[in-house]
């Protein structure tokens, strides 16, 4: 082969792949599983090569795996490629363990306006703690109104472990268990540049576990509206509680601590994720309180990331859901929220 030819041939070999880079754009964003099978079975053996990563599917080689470029789409199981998984056990909320989770408040004398629930003794508690979290999720039923509608079992437990106070035994301070029922309505509409993903309404339960006076809970339904865009989530989440019998009611004035929704903002990339909550209680003067908590994961080695938490306001526990501090936590993260 001549000189002259030889760089003509290397441009035939590669201009394919560079023509078809929107083709490979466009299958990806087919809902269809068939449908965009069939758009890459199309493309130039060029493009398919340099593929990220390929799988044997329904008997054919060298075809890219269908994959979901949606982060909703992935996490709830959304999309065509995402379905069938029925109890299927995964993350749900952040996993990490905080060695080293601060207040700059410590709540002695933790209390609520209902009877008997305040404390007359001071506890022993010191600012420095370990706070860890557990949290998953499982489709329980999908397509329950024809061909859509999916129900989902959440539970998350988060727990505040006194491990460096030596003087009470290191006990653990408090911990909250919260289970959820979650139907969700999928979609792809778009909105101002955005795209929304779920529309969802569930059931959700949160307590201590504890007896008097220190026993704390509530019942909430929780609308759930969720959108992305790119590497970019936005969650909105405004609840009603659920009213309970006053000689049943914990903590009355709940809702104007712990808020009556909160917006849940993340940005996810590469290994990294920063994400951030904000809750309020929608009401004005005394009743005007919220919080906000910033979390930010980074990769140390294969799925192991360091995380960092700071949350400023009421509510960081059910404990002490009227009362204010700033906590700061660092620790490592085996699960983010994507």
């Amino acid at each position: 082969m001549s000189l002259l030819n030889r760089p003509l041939a290397l441009l035939m070999l590669v201009l394919p792949g560079l023509v078809s880079a929107q083709t490979l754009a466009d299958c990806r964003s087919i809902p269809g599983a068939e449908r965009r099978l069939a758009c890459y079975d199309q493309l130039p053996v060029s493009t398919i090569a340099v593929l990220p990563a390929t799988r044997q599917v329904s008997g054919q080689t060298g075809v890219p795996a269908p994959r979901s470029s949606s982060l909703l789409g992935q996490a709830w199981e959304l999309d065509d490629g995402e379905r069938g998984q029925i109890l299927r056990i995964r993350q749900y909320k952040p996993v990490y363990v905080l060695p080293a989770f601060h207040a700059s408040r410590v709540n002695h004398f933790p209390s609520s306006p209902a009877s008997g629930h305040a404390s007359i003794s001071s506890a022993d508690v010191d600012a420095t703690e370990t706070k860890y979290q557990i949290s998953l999720k499982a489709k329980l039923f999908e397509d329950l109104l024809g061909d859509n509608g999916d129900l989902w079992f959440g539970y998350t437990q988060s727990s505040r472990w006194q491990v460096f106070n030596s003087n009470t035994s290191r006990p653990f301070r408090e911990t909250n268990y919260e289970p959820e029922l979650m139907f969700l309505w999928r979609t792809n509409s778009p909105l101002a540049g955005w795209r929304v993903r779920t529309l969802g309404l569930g059931i959700n339960h949160q307590s201590n576990g504890r007896s008097l006076p220190l026993s704390r809970s509530w019942n909430r339904m929780i609308g759930t509206l969720a959108l992305e865009k790119e590497e970019w989530t936005v969650t909105f989440r405004p609840w009603w509680r659920i009213p309970e019998s006053r000689d049943q009611d914990d903590n009355p004035d709940i809702a104007n601590y712990l808020g009556r929704g909160d917006l849940q903002v993340i940005r996810h990339f590469g290994d990294q994720e920063l994400s951030v909550m904000l809750r309020h209680s929608l009401r004005s003067g005394g009743n005007s309180h919220g919080a906000v908590q910033l979390d930010y994961a980074f990769p140390l080695a294969g799925k192991l990331r360091g995380h960092l938490q700071w949350f400023s306001g009421y509510g960081e526990s059910l404990i002490d859901y009227n009362h204010r501090a700033n906590y700061y936590g660092v620790g490592l993260s085996l699960l983010e929220w994507y």
